[in-house]
Order: structure tokens, then C-alpha cells, then sequence
């Protein structure tokens, strides 16, 4: 198989650049792997697809508003990720990157600035802030959520609620494990009702994970690490599932990266693709709740690991056709 193999064309009028009204109100591309069958339905639905003795695998990574800017002169920094414990120093992205030289400080307002200190092989920069300043309570703040370039405006104050999570907790991640963006306590309860069980972990998104590939022989690529953790007492209601459904792509990672390694926590770059073993790809992954995915992508090659290529473009393609709404705050599919 070939990158190309995972194309599909895309009207720009489907990516999504709001969320929907209710956030239990996407549609769903319920996929069934054994019939090669779909149906359409509404993600308020999903409790209908699950069983007693299924564990729903949750994402609970927090999305930091790690976007800064400042105005005169007009900088952009994106925090990708601490450095230090005490969050003082950051990986992060410039622009523009030829003005932001090492010892550059770039100042937001009155109440924060930082200082490029290194300059990354990748164009990515070190910074450092001040060490009388609360880093995180001045994210919040002064910080803006880091929506993708997909999504052409201005973050809100709507995003602030809307690309996170309702079971977010852990802050750590730069772009929003999305599929967990579609679920309502409601609908946690109406799974928990029908004796369906819910585990937590954490992976903390980072921008690496939306990369395009550029190579044709996909195989080789090689995803940036992410840091993951599982609680001990969430294993084992994933260990004691009769049927795990991971919500999300990151949450598949998560699972599969501690299945494969026996590490509870640690960091992962683990690259599932299709045409490899997936048997040994999937040790405990048996169903998946994703969005829309972009082309070119190790998300995309991941849903197609796990729903075959040929079942998964011809689904993508559905999608395209029934006027489903793509990517990061769109619509759904659900792979049993």
C-alpha cells in the first residue's frame, strides 16, 4: 500500500469551523467491520451500539490555551510542551520565525513576556518565562485555545468550553483529542445504565500528532513521542473488559502502547497503519469512536488499521457524499 492509497477528496465547505449546537448532536457513521455495512445516526445513539461488559476509554488530557500573541510588534507563540517542572521553560512555534532570534523577549502585556533561548533543528524555539510568574494561571489568562489552521477565525470564549472535553483533567495537551468533544454527562449515564464501564487515561496531544506524512512508503515514518499515564485502578477495568471501545485515536495509543510495553505510563510514538499484523497492532482496542480524519495522516492510516483500507475510504467517501461536517470539531464515526 502506498500514502496515496488514503487520499479522498474534501469540498472545504465540510471542514467544520464551528462546533455543533449540542455537543451530543453530530451525526455518526456507525461502521460495522464484520457486514462492511454503515448506517447513519446521531452520536446520542452510541449508548444503543454498546453492551454490558464494554469499557468506554476516555482521554481526560486538558488543552492548555497555549497560544499567545502580542501586538506591537505582532509575535505569535505556541507552547507545544514544559521543558522544566516548573513549567518556567517550553518547546514551542514562532511567527514570525526569521524576527524571533535567540535572546528575543516578546511581550505580551503588561503582566507577561518571555525569551526565546535556543533555536530547534525543526524551526521549533526554546523560551523561557520569568520566574516570578505563574505560568499556567497567566495561560489562562492571557492565552488563547490553540484551534487548528483548518478552522479560518479567531478562537472565542465558546472555545474555551467547547474544544475541551467535559471529562477533561489532566492539562497537558495543544490540540483537543476530539472525539471525547461529542460526549454530555448524559450520555456518559445512559452508557452507564446499560452496564458499561468508563476508564480514564491520559495522553497529552501534541501539534506532531496532525503532521501530514510525506513519504509514499509510509511504513517508515516516525510520529513525535507524546506523554501518556494510566492509573493502575483504570487498567484494570480495561483489563476486565469483555470489549474495549476507545474513544479517540489518542486513546487507542494510550491502551495499545501499555498492552504492548507493560509500562503504565511513559511516552509513546506508536505508529498503527494497516498492512501490518493486527493482531499484534490491536492487543485490546475491539471498537473505536473517531472523527473525520485528514488525508494523509497517521490518524487516518490508524482508522483504517482497524477498519480495513477499502472499508474505510469507502465509508470516507460516504461521509463526503451525505454532507458529513470533517475534522477536529465535526461529525463522528463509530468502527465495531
Amino acid at each position: 500500500m502506498k500514502l496515496s492509497d488514503f487520499d479522498y477528496d474534501l469540498p472545504p465547505e465540510l471542514i467544520a469551523q464551528e462546533p455543533p449546537e449540542a455537543r451530543d448532536g453530530a451525526r455518526m457513521l456507525v461502521v460495522d467491520r464484520e457486514t462492511e455495512t454503515w448506517e447513519d445516526r446521531l452520536f446520542r445513539d452510541l449508548p444503543d451500539y454498546l453492551q454490558p461488559g464494554d469499557c468506554l476509554v476516555l482521554n481526560q488530557s486538558r488543552v492548555i490555551p497555549s497560544r499567545l500573541f502580542a501586538e506591537n510588534p505582532k509575535r505569535q507563540v505556541t507552547l507545544l510542551e514544559p521543558l522544566t517542572p516548573d513549567a518556567r521553560e517550553w518547546r514551542a512555534l514562532v511567527r514570525p520565525g526569521r524576527r524571533m532570534t535567540t535572546g528575543t523577549v516578546v511581550a505580551f502585556d503588561d503582566r507577561l513576556s518571555l525569551e526565546i533561548t535556543s533555536h530547534g533543528e525543526r524551526g521549533e524555539r526554546t523560551v523561557r518565562f520569568p520566574a516570578d510568574v505563574d505560568v499556567y494561571a497567566e495561560l489562562d489568562r492571557a492565552g488563547h485555545m490553540p484551534l487548528p489552521p483548518y478552522i479560518r477565525r479567531k478562537d472565542t470564549g465558546t472555545d474555551r468550553e467547547r474544544y475541551q472535553t467535559v471529562f477533561a483533567q489532566e492539562r497537558g495537551s495543544v490540540a483537543a483529542p476530539t472525539a471525547g468533544l461529542h460526549f454530555t454527562p448524559e450520555v456518559l449515564e445512559r452508557a452507564q445504565q446499560r452496564g458499561v464501564a468508563t476508564a480514564r487515561v491520559t495522553l497529552h496531544v501534541g501539534l506532531g500528532t496532525f503532521q501530514p506524512i510525506d513519504r509514499e512508503d509510509f511504513e517508515n515514518h516516525e510520529l513525535h513521542y507524546e506523554r501518556y499515564s494510566i492509573a493502575p485502578d483504570q487498567w484494570q477495568q480495561i483489563e476486565d473488559a469483555k470489549r474495549v471501545v476507545a474513544v479517540g485515536t489518542t486513546s487507542v495509543r494510550t491502551v495499545e502502547s501499555a498492552a504492548r510495553t507493560g509500562e503504565l505510563s511513559g511516552n509513546t510514538n506508536l505508529f498503527i497503519y494497516p498492512g501490518s499484523d493486527s493482531g499484534q497492532q490491536f492487543r485490546k482496542v475491539g471498537a473505536m469512536l473517531t472523527n473525520f480524519h485528514l488525508p494523509h495522516t497517521s490518524l487516518l492510516l490508524l482508522v483504517a488499521a482497524l477498519a480495513g483500507k477499502d472499508l474505510t475510504m469507502a465509508a470516507y467517501r460516504h461521509a463526503v457524499e451525505a454532507r458529513y461536517r470533517f475534522f477536529s470539531y465535526g461529525d463522528c464515526m463509530l468502527i465495531l
